[in-house]
C-alpha cells in the first residue's frame, strides 16, 4: 500500500504520536511506501513563518529520520487539481487530493471533509 500523510498526520507522527489512532500507527508502519507532499511543506512553512506552527526540523530531515518518501508537485498533479469538483477550496488539501489520485496512494488525513472526492482515504 502507498500512503500520502496529510500536514497535521505527519506533524503527529514527528511529534504528537498519541493524536494518531492505533490502526493509523500501524497503516504507517506497515505501508510498503509512505509519501509526503512537497505541498505539504509549502503549507507547513508558511504556518511557521506567520507563528501559526512550531515544529523543530526541516521536513527534509523528518523524512530521512522516518524513511519517508518526497512527493514533488507535478504538472500532472496541478491539471488533476482543475478536474475536482469545488467541495473544498483549501489549495494545499485540493493538491493532496490530486495528488493521491494521481498517484494511486491511500490519503492519510484528519479532515473528514476529504472523503468527499472519493480517494481512497484512512482517517486519523
Amino acid at each position: 500500500m502507498k500512503l500520502l500523510l496529510d500536514t497535521n498526520v505527519l506533524l503527529w507522527w514527528q511529534g504528537d504520536l498519541g493524536k494518531l489512532a492505533e490502526r493509523v500507527r500501524v497503516a504507517i508502519r506497515a505501508a510498503d511506501d509512505v509519501y509526503v507532499s512537497a505541498a505539504s511543506a509549502w503549507e507547513a512553512e508558511i504556518k511557521r513563518s506567520l507563528g501559526k506552527l512550531a515544529f523543530p526540523q526541516s521536513f527534509g530531515d523528518i523524512l530521512v529520520f522516518n524513511n519517508f518518501k518526497e512527493l514533488p508537485v507535478t504538472l500532472a498533479h496541478a491539471a488533476a487539481t482543475s478536474a475536482l469538483p469545488l467541495h473544498h477550496r483549501d489549495p494545499f488539501d485540493r493538491m493532496l487530493i490530486a495528488q493521491a489520485s494521481v498517484e494511486g496512494c491511500t490519503l492519510v488525513t484528519a479532515d473528514r471533509r476529504l472523503a468527499i472526492y472519493g480517494v481512497p482515504m484512512i482517517q486519523a
